[in-house]
């Protein structure tokens, strides 16, 4: 049993913008392709960092405004002919993952820095994928029958000792309810730890051998 990885939910090709690429354009180009933020690549197409929509709206917000009570924030310095450019607006160094890594590995990536989305560097180190929270919650939207055949043959049928005809699995909107019985007590809590990582499970209950206890997806 596997997760799904990176290459499978990213975004590409990646909508990217030079360092000198000006406030306006890059505007623009968040609305024409309905997107939230955009790497900012040199040359060779390596990263520099990311330019999100939070980035751009501080320009926004720094605007004169009577009636705030809330201080406005510190513009982005621009250059001596006033424009504000790319490499001006951008948060970085961008933080990166590659095709292989999990969907699960990029969801904790994202968490321990505290950002909704990151390219995905090929073995060169150019970007090639960009990968957003959106992009990680399509796993929960996996089919039900897809998720219990996978449960079935790659976690109950791989299970020493336990046998998938007695062990009952329904499963709805992603939440599990595992019934039956296993041999031995000791490998109830394996099952439901092998099910709550297969992609799409949101909850799995457990009722086998008759507790009826709910156990909830951290």
């Amino acid at each position: 049993m596997h997760h799904a990885n990176v290459e499978s939910v990213m975004t590409s090709p990646v909508v990217g913008v030079a360092p000198e690429t000006g406030f306006r354009e890059i505007v623009a180009l968040l609305a024409e392709y309905d997107i939230t933020g955009v790497p900012v690549l040199d040359a060779d197409g390596r990263p520099l960092g990311i330019v999100s929509e939070a980035d751009l709206l501080r320009t926004l917000a720094a605007q004169e405004d009577p009636g705030s009570l809330l201080p406005a924030p510190e513009l982005p310095q621009s250059g001596p002919d006033g424009a504000v450019t790319a490499a001006d607006l951008m948060t970085g160094p961008a933080v990166c993952t590659t095709p292989d890594v999990s969907v699960v590995g990029a969801a904790r990536l994202m968490s321990r820095h505290g950002v909704k989305r990151i390219p995905v560097l090929d073995e060169d180190g150019r970007v090639f994928g960009m990968v957003s929270r959106g992009d990680l919650l399509r796993v929960f939207l996996r089919e039900d029958r897809v998720i219990r055949r996978e449960i079935v043959e790659e976690v109950l049928g791989r299970i020493e000792g336990v046998s998938p005809a007695e062990v009952g699995v329904e499963v709805d909107q992603g939440r599990v309810v595992l019934s039956g019985t296993v041999p031995e007590p000791y490998l109830v809590p394996i099952v439901l730890n092998l099910c709550r990582s297969v992609d799409g499970v949101v909850s799995v209950t457990d009722r086998l051998g008759g507790s009826g206890a709910p156990v909830a997806v951290a």
